[in-house]
């Protein structure tokens, strides 16, 4: 038994990374191909250097992601069948002597190894590549400051979520996967709620909108959609980025509107709103709502799965570990459940394209479309996003659909009109 689960994991960590590989260098191969050459819907709004920075920023992020994708494999492997984990295990049970502590002493030692293992990729995609492209307005100590404010919120919200969540596994039967998975479910609920008043204030400024013009036109679409909101805000996004973009927040009564200061520069009022509109259509149509009562659906399939077989000690000599724990059941299936999940990753990208294109309708029927086709066309200058990608890699990953298919759909949606 130990032998078939290790040969099961080999083969599909080998292909879950050969897989990505190959979709990235067809990616970069596509990229590479129209480089120097405009797509003929956008020639007269996109310049050809314009074009080129864009493919150029897209190569060097495919470039980094293919050795991320090596490095993350061998930490995988290094983690599992290298005895990576057993080593944790035993600096646990050297820290303390009891079981419970031992087990949240082993998942913080492990985010702690986590971070500072992923901290070379994380500096050189701020302040090499992004650099390299004008996106990085981050310094070192904004950067590190954010790296130490994120490892004691996690501390402060994590450590009694895990005595909490390693306790019941132990204490609460064989259904302990469904009050752990309840236990999760009310605590995420609660992060959703309190995340924009509480958390994101500790990394960033948030500031009311003054456009006051601005503010009343888009006073004017909340009431025209029927959406209540705690407020509109601007976020000093260009502390850290020059990328720009707008989203919703929040649960309930606490939900808020946040617009990048990045995005509002060099744009229109009235594309502002059509922006806000097409992030309106996502509440409306109720994708976010969907969106998360499928992950807690998952959630809880994967939690019952791991009920099941927690006590199969073949299930971790297969993966190279020596200490069988609740704990390490946690870790185990947090560092191999993507390896098996990544062949569906098309079927999340598939629903979130569609959701956008509804969202995109909406969008449509409350503002004009032109002014998203226009809103659109800046976003896509201002952050160098490509307007080329491969079919496959695109069906893979993009949760957006492409450039040409996003603008003919919004303007077949306003002639149909």
């Amino acid at each position: 038994m130990s032998a078939a689960v290790f040969s099961i994991f080999l083969a599909f960590t080998a292909l879950s990374t050969l897989l990505q590989l190959y979709l990235s260098l067809r990616q970069s191969r596509a990229v590479l191909l129209h480089r120097d050459r405009v797509p003929r819907d956008f020639k007269t709004v996109i310049t050809l250097e314009e074009h080129q920075k864009a493919a150029d920023y897209a190569l060097a992020k495919q470039r980094l992601s293919r050795w991320h994708i090596l490095y993350d494999t061998l930490l995988l492997l290094l983690f599992t069948l290298g005895g990576g984990l057993n080593l944790l295990a035993e600096a646990a049970a050297r820290l303390s002597t009891a079981p419970l502590t031992q087990g949240v002493l082993l998942m913080v030692l492990f985010s702690l190894a986590s971070s500072l293992l992923s901290l070379p990729f994380a500096l050189y995609r701020s302040f090499r590549l992004e650099a390299a492209f004008g996106f990085n307005n981050m310094t070192l100590a904004t950067f590190f400051a954010d790296q130490i404010k994120g490892l004691l919120l996690g501390a402060l919200i994590g450590i009694p979520l895990l005595y909490a969540v390693i306790y019941l596994m132990g204490a609460a039967g064989a259904l302990w996967w469904l009050w752990v998975w309840l236990l999760w479910l009310g605590f995420s609920l609660l992060m959703l709620w309190a995340f924009p008043k509480w958390i994101a204030p500790l990394f960033n400024r948030f500031e009311p909108l003054a456009d006051e013009a601005l503010q009343q036109r888009i006073t004017n679409l909340l009431a025209r959609t029927g959406f209540a909101s705690k407020g509109i805000f601007v976020m000093d996004g260009s502390k850290r980025s020059g990328h720009a973009n707008a989203y919703f927040t929040g649960l309930g009564q606490n939900k808020r509107i946040v617009f990048f200061d990045t995005l509002l520069q060099g744009m229109q009022p009235q594309e502002v709103e059509a922006v806000l509109a097409h992030e309106l259509g996502h509440f409306k149509h109720r994708h976010i709502v969907k969106q998360i009562a499928v992950r807690f659906l998952l959630a809880l399939l994967v939690l019952f799965a791991l009920g099941q077989i927690i006590h199969f000690a073949a299930v971790y000599h297969g993966l190279g570990v020596a200490y069988p724990s609740h704990a390490m059941a946690l870790l185990l299936m947090m560092l191999v459940l993507p390896v098996f999940a990544f062949p569906f990753t098309p079927l999340g990208s598939f629903s979130s394209r569609r959701n956008e294109f509804e969202a995109d309708r909406f969008a449509a029927a409350h503002t004009d479309a032109e002014d998203l086709v226009s809103a659109l066309i800046k976003l896509y200058r201002s952050n160098a996003a490509s307007l080329v990608n491969d079919r496959w890699y695109a069906r893979w990953y993009d949760s957006h659909p492409n450039a040409r298919e996003r603008i003919a759909a919004l303007r077949q949606t306003k002639e149909a009109t």
